[in-house]
C-alpha cells in the first residue's frame, strides 16, 4: 500500500511541476493521460488480485463477464478503465492471460481494442463493445496473432465468481470429511470426477480438454483461476488425499470389485 501511495504522490508532484509551463487546456489533457498511465500500471501490478480501479464515470464498465467462447467457456475481467485505457485478463482454455489496450465512446457505446502480450501461442486481440444503457453485456470478437487460425465471436454476461459448497454431484466432498465408506465402492471414473469437482467449485480452469468441457456444461461453473494453490480448504485437502488413495485401489483391484 505504501508503494502505491508513493507512486501516486510522485505522479502528483510531476503534474504540479508541469502545470507551471502549460495552459489550462493542456494541463487537463496531461492529467487525463497521466491518470490512464498510472491506473494501467497499478492494475498490471495487481492483475492477480480482485482489486478494481476506474475513473468516473467508468465504474459501470468494470467487472467479470462470462459466456461461450468457441468450444470453451471464458471469463473476462475488466479490472481498470481510465483516460482512454483499459486493462484486464481472461481465463479460458486452461490459460490466464492479461490484456491491455484503448477504448473510445460514440453515443452510448464504448468500443474497446485490447491485446494480449503475444508471448503465448493462443494470444490475440480482443475487440468488444459495452452499451452504456446495458452495461451487463459484452459483445465482441477475438483475432489470434497466429496466422491461419480462426477467430471467435462472443457475447458475455456479467457474472461474478462465487465459491459455493452446495453445487455439483458430490457437494459433500467440500462440506465434510469423507469416510472410507463414502468412496470405497465407487468406480475409478466417479472418484476422479468427485476429486476434480472440488477444484471446479473453486473456479479452476482445467488444462485437460475433457475435464474442462465436462464442467463447462454446468451452470454453476465459472472459470476463475489456473492456480488452485492456497484456495483449497483443510477439509477438501484431506478428502482429495482419501479419494486419490481409492482411485489407486480401484485401478489396481477393479476386477475384484466386479467392475
Amino acid at each position: 500500500m505504501r508503494k502505491f501511495l508513493l507512486l501516486f504522490m510522485t505522479v502528483g508532484i510531476l503534474l504540479s511541476c508541469n502545470n507551471d509551463k502549460k495552459t489550462t487546456d493542456t494541463v487537463t489533457q496531461s492529467d487525463e493521460k497521466s491518470d490512464a498511465a498510472t491506473t494501467a500500471s497499478v492494475a498490471v501490478a495487481l492483475k492477480q488480485t480482485p482489486l478494481q480501479i476506474a475513473s468516473k464515470p467508468y465504474e459501470k464498465l468494470l467487472g467479470s463477464f462470462v459466456g461461450p467462447f468457441g468450444n470453451n467457456k471464458i471469463t473476462m475481467l475488466i479490472t481498470a478503465v481510465a483516460g482512454d485505457s483499459v486493462v484486464g485478463r481472461t481465463i479460458v482454455g486452461g490459460n490466464d492471460r492479461p490484456f491491455r489496450g484503448s477504448f473510445s465512446k460514440n453515443g452510448n457505446m464504448y468500443s474497446f481494442n485490447a491485446k494480449e502480450p503475444g508471448d503465448h501461442k493462443d494470444d490475440g486481440v480482443f475487440s468488444f463493445t459495452i452499451d452504456e444503457t446495458a452495461p451487463d453485456k459484452v459483445t465482441g470478437s477475438w483475432k489470434p496473432f497466429a496466422k491461419g487460425r480462426p477467430g471467435k465471436e462472443y457475447q458475455l454476461d456479467r457474472r461474478k465468481f462465487e465459491y459455493r459448497t452446495d453445487v455439483g454431484e458430490y457437494p459433500e466432498a467440500s462440506q465434510r470429511l469423507l469416510k472410507p465408506a463414502d468412496v470405497e465402492n465407487m468406480m475409478k471414473e466417479d472418484l476422479q470426477f468427485m476429486r476434480n469437482e472440488i477444484f471446479a467449485r473453486h473456479g479452476f480452469c482445467f488444462n485437460k480438454k475433457e475435464l474442462r468441457q465436462m464442467f463447462e456444461m454446468e451452470d454453476w461453473y465459472v472459470p476463475n483461476t489456473v492456480d488452485i494453490r492456497g484456495l483449497l480448504t483443510a477439509i477438501e485437502k484431506k478428502n482429495i488425499d482419501l479419494i486419490k488413495r481409492y482411485e489407486k485401489y480401484a485401478e489396481e483391484y477393479g476386477d475384484e470389485y466386479g467392475r
